[in-house]
């Protein structure tokens, strides 16, 4: 492995284990093994190695997200276990890699300085939401966009809340039978005021 890919993953490394706005310079080159200096030579910059490097650390999180996401074997299961089976193994997934989806919510913190990254993630988000949506519904956003993209964003929004809520406070998290129970409870109660919901719309 040459210096350029010791730094990367020293970066990576750092981040997982101290975050964005606690690593520096030095801390990437003695988890790297190699000297301050190859990072101007390689990246120009610490922020130019960190950038790169959190953009590594957005690909190994898309990769352990289709992970959870995706088995083969829930096309045999009813939609309700298949939501369930998918929402428990994103669960396991982020009580396994913690760091890795830690670090996604802190990159979030960061887009709104760094234009480029706003740029990569909406690209990411927009994929996401339909992928989403054609995994639980199996809408076709190429058929129904607008359908795709506002059932996928419920999914994204859900997503977000269950990974925050097993990061912070992993006791009193919801499973994924919690939130079939709770989606059925509310959909039951929206069912009910159908009337109502029509005429403020």
């Amino acid at each position: 492995m040459g210096n350029r890919d010791k730094l990367l993953e020293g970066a990576l490394q750092c981040l997982y284990e101290k975050g964005f706005a606690h690593t520096t310079a030095r801390d990437i080159a003695t988890a790297a093994g190699v000297s301050l200096a190859a990072i101007g030579y390689h990246f120009g910059t610490t922020e130019a190695l960190l950038n790169a490097a959190l953009i590594r650390a957005m690909e190994n999180w898309g990769e352990e997200l289709d992970l959870a996401l995706n088995d083969e074997r829930d096309a045999a299961l009813p939609p309700a276990e298949r939501f369930v089976a998918v929402w428990t193994r994103v669960i396991d997934s982020v009580t396994a890699n913690r760091p890795l989806w830690t670090t996604q919510f802190e990159l979030v913190t960061q887009i709104g300085h760094h234009p480029e990254r706003a740029l990569q993630w909406n690209e990411a988000q927009d994929e996401a939401q339909f992928g989403l949506a054609e995994l639980f519904h199996g809408i076709d956003a190429d058929e129904e966009p607008e359908l795709a993209r506002i059932v996928g964003g419920l999914y994204q929004a859900l997503l977000t809340g269950v990974v925050v809520q097993h990061i912070v406070s992993p006791g009193v998290a919801m499973s994924g039978r919690d939130l079939i129970t709770a989606l059925r409870e509310v959909a039951r109660r929206l069912g009910g005021e159908g009337s109502d919901l029509q005429k403020s719309v």
